[in-house]
């Protein structure tokens, strides 16, 4: 078991959030600083995946649910963002904006359509 306390200034307000972990590993195959990379490799996935589609791409807010649909969309989803990070954008929304009015450009880089 293991305590991450995390202390952040936002504002000139400070806060302090304690979270709790449970692990299988035996203390003397990882110590603290192994179970706070794993822990932080952990948060580093929802914070470049999920939170991109969610936020970003507002996946939670689509309506689209019957059928493969909602896969085939997830799918896009997770295809334009990888296709974005390949070309080296860190920030998926401000890419997005820039590639607004490129659809063909971008659908053709998938290979879901030809020039």
């Amino acid at each position: 078991m293991c305590r991450i306390v995390r202390t952040t200034k936002r504002a000139g307000h400070e806060t302090v959030e304690i979270d709790y972990a449970v692990t299988s590993v035996p203390r003397d195959q990882a110590n603290a600083a192994q179970l706070l990379a794993w822990w932080r490799g952990h948060w580093g996935i929802e914070n470049r995946s999920h939170y991109v589609r969610d936020v970003t791409l507002d996946e939670d807010a689509c309506r689209i649910r019957k059928g493969d649909a909602p896969q085939n969309l997830a799918a896009l989803r997770n295809a334009i963002v990888s296709t974005l990070r390949l070309e080296g954008h860190a920030n998926i929304a401000q890419a997005l904006r820039a590639c607004t009015w490129k659809t063909q450009q971008l659908l053709t880089k998938l290979g879901i359509v030809k020039k």
